[in-house]
C-alpha cells in the first residue's frame, strides 16, 4: 500500500526566543526539518506534504523541492493543520505518517517500524509512545484493561490519575487516509487550550470501532521535539555521536569524539584519520588516506586522497590528492589546488588555481590567480588584484619562480620559467624564461651610524642648555 508523509513545521516555537521559524534552526549543519523530511523518505514515503505557519515563506524555501508545501494561516492546532493536506492528498487511499518537524532525531528505521506495526494490525491510527521517567508536558497514553489504546490526553486535561502514567504520546503517528479527513473535520475545540487536538482522532477511532494501535519507541532520544536552544544543544550532540559512529564503523580514526565535529552528510574515505578540534562542515567530501587537523574547519570542501591539512581553515575549494595545507593557511572559496600542491603556514589564497606540484610555502596571498605547474612562490608574495574598483587576475606559467617579497600588480603575467628577483613590483608582464626586476638602486652611506650617534649627542647636548 503507498505511504504519504505530513510533515508539521507551522509553529513558531516562541521558547526558541528567535525571529525565525523553529524548523530552521540547524542541527549539525542541516535545518532541522531536512532531517525529518530524510527519515520520512528514508521510511519508504513516496508522497511528502510539509504544512507551514509562521514564517512560512522561510520553510517553503527549504522544502520545496524535497516537498509539496501547504499553508496553516492560523495555528489553531494540530488536527487543524492536518487538514490543511486534504486537498494535497485527495484520491490518495494509502497510508499517511505524520510527523512533527522539531524532532531531527528521528530515524527512517523507528518510522518504519510504526508503519509495519500500523499495517500488522490492520490499524486505522497507530500511534508512536515512549515510557519516561518524567514524563511532565507529555500528553498521556490512556489504555483500557486489556492494554488497548482508549485515547490519549495531553498534560494541561489531565487528571490525577492520567498524570500518573508514563507512556507518553511522542506525536508520530501512522494513519489510514481512508476516513481520515472527515474524522478531523468533525474534531473540536474543547479542551483547556481551546485547541483541535490531532490526538482526538485516537479517541473518535476508538468510538467508531476503529482500530487503534500503539508501537513503543525502540530509543527514547529519537523522539525529542526541540523547544529551546538547550534541547537544540541536545540533540546536536547525540546527532553528532551518531555521525562519528557511522564514520568511525566505515573505517574512519577519530582521535577524540569529544572534540571533533563533523555536520549530517558529510563523506570521508577510509583510512582518514581525524584530530581533536576539527569541524568539517556543509557538503564536504573527504578522500580516503588524509590525516585532518587538529584546528582546522572545512566547508563544502572536496579532498582528494592522502591529502594533509592541519591547523587550517579551507571553505568552498577543491582540493586534490597528495597535497599538504597549513598550518595555519586560509583557503577562501573558488580554489582549486591541484595534485600534490603544497600551501604553508599564513598563506591566503582566494579563487586561485594552483597547478600541479607548486608551493606557496609561507607568509602569501594570492587572489584571482591562474598558477601554472612546478611554480615556487617566495615568502612575502603578493598579488596585488584589486585597484580599488575592480579585481583582476594574475597568471603564472608552468615552471615560473617568484622571488620573495614580490608584489605582483595585476593584470600581469608572468610566463612559463621565468624568474622575478626577490622584492620586485611587477607592473609589466615577465616574457618566458625571463628575469624580471623591479627596484631601487641600492644607495650605502658610509660612516652613516657614527653620523647619527654625533648628531644625536649635540642634539642631546644643546637640550641639556650645553
Amino acid at each position: 500500500m503507498a505511504l504519504a508523509a505530513v510533515i508539521l513545521a507551522a509553529g513558531k516555537g516562541t521558547r526558541m526566543k528567535s525571529q525565525r521559524p523553529k524548523v530552521v534552526h540547524e542541527v549539525c549543519g542541516r535545518p532541522m526539518v531536512e532531517h525529518v523530511l530524510r527519515a520520512v523518505r528514508g521510511a519508504g514515503a513516496q508522497e511528502i506534504i510539509t504544512v507551514v505557519g509562521f514564517g512560512g515563506e522561510q520553510v517553503a524555501a527549504l522544502v520545496r523541492e524535497q516537498s509539496r508545501v501547504v499553508f496553516q494561516r492560523e495555528q489553531l492546532g494540530t488536527a487543524h493543520a492536518l487538514l490543511q493536506a486534504k486537498e494535497a492528498l485527495a484520491g490518495f487511499d494509502g497510508d499517511i505518517l505524520v510527523v512533527c518537524g522539531d524532532t531531527p532525531l528521528i530515524t527512517p528505521e523507528t518510522l518504519h517500524l510504526l508503519v509495519s506495526v500500523h499495517k500488522r494490525e490492520c490499524a486505522a491510527a497507530t500511534v508512536l509512545t515512549a515510557r519516561l521517567d518524567d514524563p511532565t508536558g507529555y500528553g498521556r497514553v490512556i489504555r483500557d484493561a486489556s492494554g488497548r489504546v482508549r485515547r490519549i490526553v495531553e498534560q494541561k486535561d489531565a487528571g490525577a490519575d492520567e498524570l500518573a502514567v508514563n507512556e507518553i504520546n511522542t506525536g508520530m503517528y501512522c494513519f489510514a487516509a481512508q476516513g481520515l479527513f472527515e474524522t478531523l473535520a468533525a474534531v473540536k475545540p474543547e479542551n483547556a487550550q481551546g485547541e483541535y487536538y490531532l490526538t482526538d482522532v485516537i479517541e473518535a477511532c476508538v468510538r467508531a470501532g476503529r482500530p487503534v494501535a500503539a508501537c513503543p519507541a525502540p530509543r527514547v532520544e529519537e523522539i525529542r521535539g526541540i523547544n529551546d536552544r538547550r534541547q537544540l544543544a541536545g540533540a546536536e550532540k547525540i546527532l553528532r555521536r551518531r555521525i562519528l559512529d557511522d564514520l568511525m564503523l566505515a573505517g574512519v580514526t577519530i582521535v577524540d569524539p569529544a572534540t571533533t565535529f563533523v555536520d549530517a552528510g558529510v563523506e570521508v574515505g577510509p583510512d582518514t584519520i581525524i584530530y581533536p578540534f576539527t569541524f568539517i562542515e556543509g557538503r564536504s567530501v573527504i578522500g580516503g588516506g588524509c590525516r585532518i587537523g587538529p584546528g582546522t574547519q572545512l566547508v563544502d570542501v572536496k579532498v582528494g586522497d592522502g591529502a594533509r591539512i592541519w591547523n587550517s581553515i579551507v571553505c568552498d575549494s577543491e582540493i586534490e590528492a597528495q597535497c599538504q595545507i597549513g598550518p595555519f593557511a586560509y583557503i577562501r572559496p573558488g580554489c582549486r589546488l591541484e595534485r600534490g600542491v603544497k600551501v604553508g603556514d599564513f598563506v591566503e589564497l582566494k579563487k586561485a588555481v594552483i597547478g600541479e606540484g607548486s608551493k606557496v610555502p609561507h607568509l602569501s596571498y594570492v587572489g584571482d590567480a591562474a598558477v601554472g605547474r612546478g611554480v615556487n612562490i617566495g615568502a612575502g608574495t603578493i598579488t596585488c588584484n584589486y585597484d580599488g574598483r575592480k579585481k583582476w587576475p594574475t597568471e603564472i606559467g608552468d615552471g615560473a619562480f617568484i622571488g620573495s617579497n614580490t608584489n605582483l600588480v595585476a593584470p600581469v603575467k608572468v610566463g612559463a620559467g621565468a624568474v622575478t628577483g626577490a622584492g620586485s613590483t611587477i607592473t609589466r608582464d615577465v616574457p618566458p624564461g625571463a628575469l624580471g626586476v623591479a627596484r631601487g638602486h641600492q644607495r650605502n652611506i658610509e660612516k652613516w651610524a657614527e653620523r647619527k650617534k654625533s648628531a644625536t649627542g649635540d642634539s642631546a647636548g644643546k637640550m641639556a642648555g650645553e
